[in-house]
């Protein structure tokens, strides 16, 4: 069991729903409906990121090396896949133009990806 991990995916798991009640909720006045769904994008891979990060912490199965390496991955794609739809979307609110970080999203999304790609290579190796 690695308690940094299972804490961490619980907080991301928490920030999640806050964001999920804030997009919900708060943003529906302040931006459009394209907007909205963009940022539920960002909070759902954000949820589902955070629920794996739970059960990789939990993982005995696996070195601790490649749970590590699969939760940084996992913890860099979320901050730059679902951090940069969040702030994409809010940048009008904020009043000022953040389109040049629009990059960072599909870099986040590779993040994740690597994060799939080693977690399914841990499991494999499993003996």
């Amino acid at each position: 069991m690695n308690k940094t991990i299972l804490i961490t995916g619980a907080v991301m798991a928490l920030i999640a729903v806050l964001l999920g009640a804030f997009g919900a909720h708060g943003l529906e006045k302040l931006v459009d409906t394209d907007s909205i769904a963009s940022f539920t994008t960002g909070v759902r891979y954000q949820m589902y990121h955070a629920i794996v990060c739970i059960i990789l912490g939990n993982m005995t199965v696996l070195s601790s090396s490649s749970q590590k390496r699969i939760f940084y991955l996992f913890i860099g794609g979320i901050t730059l896949f679902s951090g940069s739809i969040y702030l994409l979307v809010i940048d009008s609110v904020l009043g000022i133009s953040l389109s040049s970080i629009g990059f960072i999203t599909p870099l986040g999304g590779f993040l994740l990806i690597l994060g799939w790609i080693f977690f399914i290579i841990s499991l494999v190796k499993i003996k």
